[in-house]
């Protein structure tokens, strides 16, 4: 479990759902891996208005039906939305997709042109009328943080999502670390970068090492992290069984070795980046 600044303690390994609702064939699959997930205590889930134009927040909605006590419930709002009125529209139909009365953590997606403070504004009443339990960002770069940190209500924040994985290292350069000393936990999501990442010889070895798959040691490298939790996610049974396995693995100091000498750490600041 990793514990966000308002005291509530989520797991460190959720589920995501990008990509998910986006062919009616895969649809049952994709709701009996959600369910299959709580029943092994993935009991967090992320999604967004934007997950294939709301068809993914229909398919939580259905996943959670009856078990909505069991959920940590996180979606996100578009940046063309984020206006005072307009994120509070947009959480209004996100509510009634998912099929519940208020979200555990509304997240802005990514900054946009709409002023910071209209966001923010639409956060605080939406959490005055118990719509949103809580909210956070995604997709903020340490001078967005830093922006947003001069707005009143900005200690509110929970979290901040960003792409972290192997192959995505940019954020321990600075941000990773001024998030940790604000006590700021970073979610990480595509921590396998969709499957692109698996064929890299290091990580065949050393998921050979561990009686593991690539997948597994790739998540397992994020989730070791201090301060950090993770979104992966899993479209079918066989997947999020794979997912949760992750959580098992103790990674050596050989292994980081060998994925440092793999997948190396950032030298220099870069730009963060995105999906």
């Amino acid at each position: 479990m990793i514990k966000l600044p308002s005291g509530t303690e989520v797991p460190v390994l959720g589920q995501g759902t990008w990509r998910m609702g986006e062919a009616a064939d895969r649809r049952a699959d994709e709701i009996a891996a959600l369910r299959a997930g709580l029943d092994l205590g993935l009991s967090l889930i992320d999604t967004a208005e934007m997950y294939a134009d709301g068809e993914a927040e229909l398919i939580v909605g259905e996943a959670i039906k009856d078990r909505r006590d069991d959920v940590f419930l996180v979606s996100k709002v578009l940046p063309e939305n984020a206006t005072a009125r307009g994120t509070i529209a947009a959480c209004e139909r996100s509510l009634r997709r998912l099929g519940t009365d208020h979200l555990d953590l509304y997240l802005l997606h990514w900054r946009g042109d709409v002023p910071l403070a209209e966001t923010l504004a639409a956060f605080v009443t939406l959490m005055l009328a118990g719509k949103i339990r809580s909210w956070g960002v995604s997709n903020f770069d340490v001078d967005d943080l830093a922006d947003l940190a001069r707005f009143p209500g900005a200690a509110d924040l929970q979290t901040n999502q960003v792409l972290y994985n192997l192959t995505r290292r940019g954020i321990e350069f600075d941000l990773l670390s001024q998030a940790r000393a604000g006590r700021l936990p970073i979610m990480a999501y595509s921590p396998i970068e969709q499957g692109r990442l698996l064929a890299h010889p290091a990580l065949g070895r050393i998921a050979d090492r561990h009686d593991a798959t690539p997948a597994q040691i790739a998540l397992a490298w994020v989730l070791r992290q201090p301060n950090v939790f993770a979104v992966a996610k899993a479209g079918t049974l066989a997947h999020v069984h794979e997912n949760h396995g992750a959580l098992a693995i103790r990674l050596t100091p050989d292994d980081l070795a060998e994925l440092d000498a793999g997948f190396p750490p950032p030298g220099q600041r870069r730009p963060l980046e995105t999906l």
